[in-house]
């Protein structure tokens, strides 16, 4: 899609990059990789959600693995896919891939928290600011054991790490990923200033820490 296209002409393409990149995203490959393992729904257990650190708590860590890797390429591919068309079409699709792991229609839009399709987004937009963002979380993760406050702070160094790149383009999406899953997070984040939160490697009965 030439760059000097009107918007008369481009909207169908932003239109349909956004609805592909939900489509995409909104499938709940935790769910299904469960239900093909005959594991019981995945929903009912710990947090709910249907992301990595919930399909953990089935005592499946390939399947979490799995999860992981999966719910991460949805956003890759959709801005891969969208990138024949333009960074405005791949930043669309990315976003909308992310909005459907959060928000899956298929599930009454309760899906997951978003972490790994953020990564996934930034693999296909800018791998060095993915990189960053992996190791935040793992630097975080190390230090204090709280895997939702890794993603937290992971999240925030996605937009400053495209600025200092020059990604100017992509900032504003990134800055939008990073409200969102803050919103996601609250719950967790209540945890956190209540010193409730568990931290990586214990059980938590009733509620979830990051994906």
């Amino acid at each position: 899609m030439p760059e000097t296209m009107s918007w008369a002409l481009a909207w169908p393409y932003f239109l349909a990059a956004g609805l592909f990149g939900y489509l995409l995203g909104s499938i709940p490959f935790g769910l299904v990789l469960t239900r093909l393992a005959g594991l019981d729904d995945v929903r009912k257990i710990g947090s709910g959600n249907i992301g990595t650190t919930n399909v953990l708590r089935t005592g499946r860590k390939d399947l979490a693995a799995a999860t992981l890797l999966l719910d991460a390429l949805k956003g890759t591919v959709a801005v891969w896919v969208a990138w024949q068309w333009g960074p405005n079409t791949a930043i669309l699709a990315g976003f909308g891939a992310f909005l459907g792991h959060c928000y899956p229609v298929w599930l009454g839009f309760r899906g997951g928290k978003g972490v790994a399709t953020y990564i996934g987004v930034l693999i296909g937009l800018n791998l060095w600011t993915a990189l960053i963002f992996c190791g935040f979380w793992l630097i975080v993760a190390a230090t204090t054991r709280y895997s939702s406050l890794s993603a937290l702070l992971a999240s925030l160094a996605a937009p400053a790490a495209l600025l200092w790149l020059g990604e100017g383009q992509m900032v504003e999406l990134a800055i939008l990923l990073t409200i969102l899953i803050w919103w996601k997070h609250r719950e967790n984040i209540s945890r956190l200033v209540a010193g409730s939160e568990s931290r990586i490697g214990k059980k938590r009965d009733e509620h979830g820490n990051s994906e």
